[in-house]
């Protein structure tokens, strides 16, 4: 029995000694292995992430409109810091110093930091400061340095052991906009972290703006020294966009004078190169700080902004977002009758040398559409000449000889029944706003002939004009040129993309040419919009906003120079300019006139010596674009069944992609961004005032057009009170 015993103890020691030697064998060779996995698990300190920095914005010419610049985080170790510190033995290494050379450097509270260290003592990351600048974090690493060495010289034992310890910086980029307010609403903005783009260019190619996030790891080397490997982080590409920023900044210009010294609801301005869809300037009144877009106070008073819950905030932040030339839509007005004549005259139906006879109005289907000259009307036109005063009566004769099928077929290939689809966030949906072939009646077809009843953006009707102008080329509108890499590089070239050919090129001379008498003509309607030495050609508008008779108008001007072959496109739009008199489009043609007196010598468009102001007195236009119909009723319906169906977008909740249809709504704290889809801001003829459309073929349809035909002040006069189009 003692035996067995004795074999048992033997075996089991024998077992244990072989263990102990597999485990010392074990340790032995894969030491290293061991080590690494241990260090790799100290991400905060031995192992981190190193941060991509967001891909620049620049305009056309190369000058940075948003870049990110780097910061730094300030990173407490309180493990190293309270490794030296020991109360009961009256030891402390770093604490004390630490904490003063940090309440010096940066005018934290001692005592703060002080307590947050005892509070957190294993904790090896503490983020206690964000994007500190480059001169902040030096001015630290002097005042660490110079503390370290002085105490190193100290006779005083306790003293001489004392380091400033345990803080170290951790890169990051800050977004920056070195314009601020200039371009905003092309531009956008990013969050705070740089990885989302909200609004405008940031938001459209937010993909491209954005880099991958490198490492650094920490390992153990043959020798047990620590060493690392870092796979770098690589940055976002460069946007180079088409902006101008010159001739951004003209615009700008103009229209904050518009909005200082008249002001109105709304002003968009975009300027685009007609032979390729670029645009070189987009503005609007409600340009924000966009290195602090949540500012309101350019908008609201302190104790408006005070008032606000939390929805109203992100409702006045959405609404100062808002680009009024992609996301807003409008009735047009009479800018669009070159579109029906140009269609009749493609198609046929007229060859441009006609004469029509206005007597001041049109019975269409029992409904009289009243033209501006009431009293006798215009009298016999061409079809230049209607273009010139802005004749209502001779578009509908035009209208009804080209029918539904052409008139509704030209506005599909003009773009007005869809997205332009240009590369910014919130473009308003338009195919519902409109009517087509099998739902318009009579009444619809010649109110639509001159612009009313239907809704357009300011971008669709830009891109529209550029292809009558260009020859028939319609190109789509967009705000970026090229996409280089970190290096310059060019990644990928954004050609002009052709959608279609809408006009021929002898459409587009005598449009050209019709529109430069609408200029410089002796009945034209544009002469405010005349720049002394310059051949220009252009269109005036006045259309009365829903409901009507309220007065409210957007009055507008699209011009384009030089006449023979455009370089540059302009389109004012001024929504319900804020006057005690009747609105006419000399507003938008004064705008017009101004910023093309400016950046066509800066786009080297040189001046025609023998062009320039006609010296005629330009007065006040006569109104343009109204209609008054008067029955109420067409076809023995009333009008709310005939006018197509009203659809309101679907609420979203982010920001939507390029060409996604509505709005940005809202961005909460988080800077992730949120919307709610709305094709056309309350009051500016929108699906939401177009109500039943009793104006397409029963109410007065009463927007003012500018027919300067040399008329007394006494006619003008009259005829801003009951002179309709």
């Amino acid at each position: 029995m003692q035996e067995k015993l004795a074999v048992t103890v033997l075996v089991i020691t024998l077992a244990l000694f072989a263990l102990v030697l597999v485990l010392y064998n074990i340790i032995k060779d894969n030491n290293e292995e061991y080590s690494q996995i241990v260090l790799s698990q100290h991400s905060s300190y031995d192992s981190r992430t190193l941060p991509y920095k967001r891909g620049d914005i620049v305009d056309r010419n190369g000058t940075y409109l948003a870049v990110s610049d780097k910061v730094y985080n300030l990173i407490i170790d309180a493990t190293q810091i309270m490794d030296g510190y020991d109360p009961a033995n009256g030891k402390d290494k770093y604490l004390d110093a630490t904490t003063t050379a940090l309440a010096n450097a940066f005018g934290y509270d001692k005592t703060e930091l002080t307590n947050l260290i005892l509070e957190n003592p294993e904790s090896p990351y503490i983020r206690y400061a964000r994007q500190l600048t480059v001169d902040q974090k030096e001015n630290f690493e002097t005042i660490k340095a110079q503390m370290n060495e002085d105490y190193s010289k100290s006779d005083n034992a306790s003293e001489k052991e004392k380091r400033v310890y345990g803080i170290w910086f951790e890169e990051e980029y800050k977004r920056y906009y070195p314009y601020n307010e200039t371009a905003s609403t092309v531009l956008g903005f990013s969050s705070s972290d740089g990885t989302t783009g909200n609004g405008g260019i940031e938001q459209s190619y937010n993909s491209v703006l954005v880099g991958t996030n490198g490492r650094e790891y920490g390992y153990l080397n043959d020798d047990s020294n620590l060493e690392t490997v870092i796979k770098p982080a690589v940055n976002g590409n460069t946007v180079v966009s088409t902006i101008d920023l010159n001739v951004q900044q003209i615009v700008e210009k103009y229209v904050n004078e518009w909005m200082t010294t008249t002001g109105s609801e709304n002003i968009g301005v975009v300027v685009m190169d007609p032979d390729t869809g670029e645009i070189l300037a987009m503005a609007t009144d409600r340009m924000y700080d966009l290195n602090n877009p949540r500012d309101l106070s350019g908008m609201y008073t302190d104790a408006e902004i005070a008032a606000m819950s939390d929805e109203e905030q992100m409702d006045a932040w959405y609404k100062q977002w808002r680009n009024f030339c992609v996301s807003d839509t409008y009735e047009p007005g009479s800018p669009s009758k070159i579109f029906t004549i140009a269609a009749a005259l493609e198609e046929g139906v007229i060859t441009g040398n006609e004469t029509f006879f206005c007597d001041g109005g049109q019975d269409v289907a029992g409904t009289y559409i009243k033209c501006v000259n009431r009293v006798g009307g215009h009298g016999n036109l061409t079809v230049a000449e209607s273009l010139m005063v802005s004749c209502n009566d001779v578009l509908m004769q035009i209208v009804s000889k080209e029918g539904k099928d052409i008139f509704y077929k030209y506005q599909d290939m003009f773009g007005f029944t869809e997205k332009t689809g240009v590369d910014l966030p919130g473009e308003a949906d338009t195919s519902n706003l409109g009517y087509t072939a099998e739902t318009a009646g009579p009444v619809d077809l010649a109110t639509n002939a001159f612009g009313q009843n239907y809704n357009c953006t300011m971008i669709q009707m830009a891109a529209a004009y550029c292809s009558v102008i260009n020859g028939g080329s319609y190109y789509q509108p967009h705000v970026v040129k090229q996409i280089l890499n970190s290096q310059g590089s060019v990644v990928k070239k954004v050609d002009p993309v052709l959608v279609r050919e809408t006009v021929s090129q002898s459409t587009s001379d005598f449009i050209k040419d019709a529109l430069f008498q609408t200029v410089y003509g002796t009945k034209g309607t544009g002469k405010a919009a005349q720049v002394e030495g310059y051949e220009l050609g252009g269109k005036t508008g006045t259309a009365e906003k829903l409901p009507r008779g309220n007065g409210n108008y957007v009055v507008s001007f699209c011009g384009f120079a030089p006449v023979d072959h455009p370089e540059v496109l302009v389109y004012v739009a001024i929504d319900q300019p804020h006057v005690a008199d009747q609105p006419h489009s000399t507003y938008a043609s004064e705008v017009f006139a101004k910023i093309m007196k400016e950046i066509l010598p800066y786009l080297n468009v040189f001046p025609d010596t023998e062009t320039g102001d006609t010296g005629e007195e330009m007065g006040l236009p006569q109104e343009e674009g109204i209609t008054d119909n008067t029955s109420g009723e067409e076809e023995g319906q009333t009008p709310e069944e005939t006018a197509p169906e009203e659809s309101y977008p679907d609420e979203e909740v982010v920001l939507p992609e390029v060409g996604g249809s509505g709005v940005p709504d809202r961005v909460p704290e988080d800077d992730s961004a949120e919307s709610r889809e709305e094709t056309a801001p309350a009051g500016t003829g929108s699906q939401e005032e177009s109500g039943s459309r009793e104006e397409s073929g029963g109410e007065k349809d009463q927007t003012k057009e500018s027919s300067e035909s040399e008329s007394s002040p006494e006619t003008a006069e009259s005829s801003q009170e009951d002179g309709r189009e």
